[in-house]
């Protein structure tokens, strides 16, 4: 599967409208892993920002969106979810730490994402990713639907609390 590059710029996800078919997290990991496989197609498009994560929207198609997003030491997405989409990710390049929590027995849940390691999760699914490492990561993460929203949580003894929500036009 040839997965066209979204343009150089491209607009906010507004106008299309979300499919009745959400690609599985399964598909999803396969398209981050086939891309992660061509790194002619993006590597080239990279950036590094010490004020934030770094980020640009790839693919852009009714079903789904691939986003690249490249990390120094120290920065992190804090605990958020998806707006009810999809995902997956696939560290490309370094390594990442991720962050969940698992069942009332399970507690806090932290995973070591080494370089060829992808993620998939369900539209339920919160987490926080970070760079742990001593060097820079690059990761392609898959969304189905395109996302439309997400909402950033604290973590507290009582378990995450909602603070914020974002939509597109803040990407």
């Amino acid at each position: 599967m040839s997965l066209p590059l979204a343009p150089e710029t491209p607009a906010p996800a507004t106008g299309t409208p979300p499919t009745d078919d959400p690609l599985s997290p399964r598909a999803l990991r396969g398209i981050v892993r086939e891309l992660a496989e061509q790194p002619e197609r993006w590597i080239h498009l990279v950036r590094l920002s010490t004020e934030e994560r770094w980020y640009r929207r790839l693919v852009a198609e009714a079903d789904h969106e691939v986003w690249l997003i490249s990390w120094l030491p120290g920065q992190s997405t804090g605990f958020h979810d998806h707006g009810g989409s999809r995902g997956a990710f696939t560290v490309a390049l370094g390594e990442l730490e991720e962050l969940s929590l698992g069942g009332p027995d399970q507690g806090l849940l932290i995973r070591r994402v080494p370089a060829g390691t992808a993620r998939a999760f369900g539209p339920e699914y919160v987490h926080d990713v970070r760079n742990t490492a001593s060097g820079p990561a690059v990761t392609l993460h898959a969304y189905s639907p395109p996302l439309s929203s997400m909402a950033h949580y604290d973590l507290r003894a009582g378990g995450l609390v909602r603070t914020s929500q974002e939509g597109p036009e803040q990407w």
